[in-house]
């Protein structure tokens, strides 16, 4: 394994609820898990970092960003809908929408999933499907909670990779795979600088990029669940590590 400190660090943001009546931040393990086996090193980021002060301290001691799921929305107004969202984590999205830009500032590699793709596209000028549910042409893209998760995190739908973005050069020669789907929102309009990296068979975006960028990758699946059974989950967080070792040699040089 060799020296863990050696390992890119990875900022990974946690997710804010209620337990016990106690104010809690958490990370879920498979999302930590599969950065280890990837030969990541996962740090937790809470809330309060959100400071500018404290993000100009703290981003040269990352070699990468991990934006996580959460049961949480994006609150509407970020992306320019009125009203409010019963779900929202307001500290998440001042965190994330933050990390995003600084991390594309400086090119820092930034692997976003599900909620995390979603705050990429907003963070990028982009807006969001609230209830995709509601939309009569796309499929039904929420998980049956009732469902065990073994079940639950099942592949649910094909998606079709574009020719010659990310994605195609992470997972190449597979144009075409399965995926899990746990999620009522989704990417409605892209910004100028995001690239689209694959869709589903409804023309739901399911993975985005951000032109010009070393590594700045969102899906709206999860490839982080048992990520070691499935090689195109292991291919992905490879890539995203070894984009946060090359950034990791050259801060050094």
């Amino acid at each position: 394994m060799g020296n863990i400190f050696n390992r890119p660090i990875i900022g990974v943001v946690m997710c804010r609820y209620r337990l016990n009546q106690h104010l809690t931040q958490t990370l879920q393990e498979k999302y930590l898990n599969a950065v280890l086996s990837a030969g990541g090193l996962p740090i937790a980021l809470p809330h309060a970092l959100a400071e500018p002060e404290m993000l100009e301290e703290l981003l040269p001691h990352l070699d990468g960003i991990l934006l996580p799921g959460s049961p949480s929305n994006v609150q509407p107004h970020l992306y320019g809908e009125n009203g409010d969202e019963p779900d929202a984590d307001p500290g998440r999205d001042e965190l994330s929408l933050a990390l995003i830009r600084l991390a594309l500032n400086r090119r820092i590699p930034l692997f976003a999933i599900c909620r995390g793709m979603q705050e990429m596209v907003v963070a990028t000028q982009g807006t969001l499907h609230r209830r995709l549910y509601e939309q009569p042409e796309l499929l039904e893209h929420r998980e049956d909670h009732d469902l065990p998760l073994e079940q639950q995190y099942a592949p649910a739908h094909e998606v079709i990779v574009q020719d010659g973005g990310l994605l195609a050069q992470l997972l190449p020669d597979c144009n075409r795979f399965w995926v899990n789907s746990l999620h009522g929102q989704g990417a409605k309009t892209l910004g100028p600088s995001a690239r689209i990296e694959a869709h589903a068979a409804d023309g739901l975006v399911e993975a985005i990029s951000i032109r010009d960028q070393p590594f700045a990758l969102g899906v709206q699946w999860h490839p982080e669940w048992n990520s070691d059974e499935y090689a195109l989950s292991r291919l992905l967080f490879e890539g995203f590590i070894t984009a946060c070792q090359n950034y990791q040699k050259e801060k050094r040089l």
